[in-house]
């Protein structure tokens, strides 16, 4: 597109908000409706998108601060996920049989801290054949042209190429935080959009209303549509083991093992400052994607009540749960980027795998050409001030063997 097109489209963050607002108005009747006449669908199928829609767009209305170009790009987004919801309701009633039949043995789940080497790690066991992840093209566009089985990729892969394209060119900061191409593997919160129950939305814009709702609500009805979302990616190829991620699973590892209760949980660990510093980074790209960007003293504080309540979920369902104490293996960011093959072959161990030295082979010159993810600590940034969180994270560090530094 040429540069002119992209500084119009630039300009529009600065549109006046009642002016965009007017024209672009979020609204959950208006939302379905347009996703019922795009499709000629009528049925969402389970779980409802109601009330997780309606709570969402209205905090989205009231709280995010939304931009011109931001109200544009969520409306869409919204949309999407609408009428893919109701394509995947009328594909998945007429494979009903099939997707039953079609069994998820033994998945890893990777969670933990987030901005702790997860992604790092998600990517290390996509490269064996015998692991299988949900790629981003596949989850942006879960829904064949021309009524084929999804393992036909068609234009979809283009499709999202041009998305994610789009999206570095109005997010200039997102490569040096989060870099994601069509190929790469993508996480569970995306697939958890489809309900409306996920932690998207809180990552990408400041909806207090929908984050309080969203950590009350019962999130088992999200975890049964990612099994059987797992299920439709997977018909027409060989059984293979599913790896996915998220570091919000912390939350609701309850509702993640009784969906799949086979599961394999890697939770990673990391300094909390260092945690803080690049989630704030992240934060600031994301947001600023979609809304006026916020003080930085306040982002910070927000980040730091969110990590303490993280650490939190991880320590109480370690003391809750002891008995699940096999289903676990726990890793620092400081050994995955030191050794990252000796934390694969600990994660084989434990499913009694074996892996194979193509597979190594592969792992290790993904590693070696990961130089990001070699011990670089994030930039510079002001000073954290942890609050009343210090004891808390000490007992997290204490926990889970990792340095705690109490000031950046």
């Amino acid at each position: 597109m040429p540069t002119l097109a992209w500084e119009i489209v630039s300009d529009w963050k600065t549109l006046g908000g009642k002016f965009s607002r007017r024209l672009q108005r979020l609204e959950s009747d208006a939302l379905c409706a347009a996703a019922k006449h795009r499709t000629g669908l009528e049925d969402f199928g389970e779980p409802p998108v109601d009330p997780a829609l309606t709570v969402l767009v209205d905090s989205l209305e009231r709280e995010a601060n939304l931009h011109g170009l931001g109200r544009f790009l969520m409306l869409a987004h919204l949309r999407d996920l609408l009428a893919t919801r109701l394509q995947l309701t009328d594909l998945w009633r007429r494979y009903a049989a099939a997707i039953t039949a079609s069994d998820i043995q033994r998945p890893i789940f990777i969670t933990g801290m987030p901005r702790s080497g997860s992604t790092f790690l998600h990517e290390l066991l996509a490269e064996d054949p015998v692991n299988r992840v949900p790629r981003v093209w596949e989850v942006m566009f879960p829904v064949p042209l021309k009524d084929k089985l999804p393992t036909s990729t068609e234009q979809r892969v283009r499709k999202a190429e041009f998305y994610l394209w789009c999206f570095r060119r109005l997010a200039p900061g997102a490569d040096s935080v989060y870099p994601m191409r069509a190929g790469t593997p993508h996480e569970c919160v995306a697939i958890h959009s489809y309900t409306f129950l996920s932690e998207e939305f809180v990552s990408t814009c400041h909806i207090p209303t929908y984050e309080a709702f969203l950590r009350k609500a019962d999130s088992a009805p999200a975890y049964r549509w990612q099994k059987q979302f797992l299920q439709y990616l997977q018909l027409g190829c060989s059984t293979r083991r599913w790896v996915l991620k998220s570091p919000d699973h912390v939350r609701t590892l309850d509702k993640l093992l009784a969906a799949f209760p086979d599961a394999l949980v890697i939770r990673t660990h990391r300094d909390p400052i260092d945690v803080i510093k690049s989630q704030l980074q992240l934060t600031q790209v994301l947001e600023g994607l979609y809304a006026r960007p916020g003080e930085y003293d306040q982002l910070a504080k927000r980040e730091v009540r969110t990590l303490a309540d993280v650490s939190d979920h991880m320590i109480r369902f370690q003391d809750e749960h002891p008995l699940k104490s096999a289903q676990f293996v726990d890793v620092t960011y400081q050994e995955l980027v030191t050794d990252p093959l000796a934390v694969v072959r600990r994660i084989y161990d434990q499913l009694s795998a074996r892996l194979m030295p193509a597979a190594a082979a592969q792992m290790y010159r993904l590693a070696s050409n990961r130089s990001r993810y070699a011990g670089k600590k994030p930039a510079p940034t002001p000073a954290i001030d942890c609050g009343g969180h210090v004891t808390q994270f000490e007992n997290y560090c204490a926990r889970f063997g990792v340095p705690f530094q109490r000031t950046n």
